[in-house]
C-alpha cells in the first residue's frame, strides 16, 4: 500500500519533536533547520517551521462539531485504545473526548480529537476491523 505525505507547519521544532516524538510516540526522521519528518503511523509526516493553517469546527459528524482541516490515522481497536489511555495519562486535553460513533452502524469506530502545540487538529480513530474503513 503506498504511503501518504502530509507536511504541515508548526512554530517550535523542539515542542513538536516533544509532542510527536514524545506525546504520540513517533519515530523522528531526517530533519533540518526548518523541518522535521516522522513516522506517523506508517505514513510521512513532515513539520515546517511557519505558521500553522487556522481550523474550525465547522464539520458536522454524527451529530458533533470537528475542527476543519484535520489530520489523523485509523487503527485497529486494541491500538486505539493504547493511545487513547496514553494521552490521557499524558495529561493531553482532549478537543473530543474517546467516544463511539455510528455504533451499530457502517463505520462504527471509536474516535477521539486533540491539538498539537500549535493548534492543528488530530484525529485518532479505531475500528474493530480496518477493511470495514470504507464501508458504506
Amino acid at each position: 500500500m503506498p504511503l501518504f505525505h502530509l507536511a504541515i507547519n508548526v512554530t517550535d521544532l523542539n515542542e513538536a519533536r516533544a509532542f510527536y516524538g514524545g506525546v504520540l510516540g513517533c519515530t523522528e526522521g531526517r530533519c533540518s533547520e526548518t523541518w522535521v519528518d516522522y513516522d506517523f503511523f506508517g505514513h510521512q509526516l513532515t513539520l515546517h517551521l511557519g505558521e500553522p493553517l487556522p481550523a474550525r469546527n465547522t464539520g458536522k459528524v454524527d451529530g458533533k462539531n470537528v475542527p476543519i482541516p484535520h489530520f489523523g490515522v485509523v487503527m485497529n481497536m486494541d491500538d486505539w485504545q493504547v493511545m487513547a489511555d496514553r494521552l490521557t495519562q499524558a495529561g493531553v486535553e482532549f478537543a473530543l473526548a474517546p467516544c463511539r460513533r455510528f455504533e451499530g452502524k457502517a463505520g462504527d469506530q471509536r474516535t477521539l480529537f486533540i491539538y498539537d502545540p500549535f493548534s492543528n487538529p488530530i484525529e485518532i480513530k479505531g475500528v474493530t476491523d480496518l477493511d470495514d474503513v470504507f464501508a458504506s
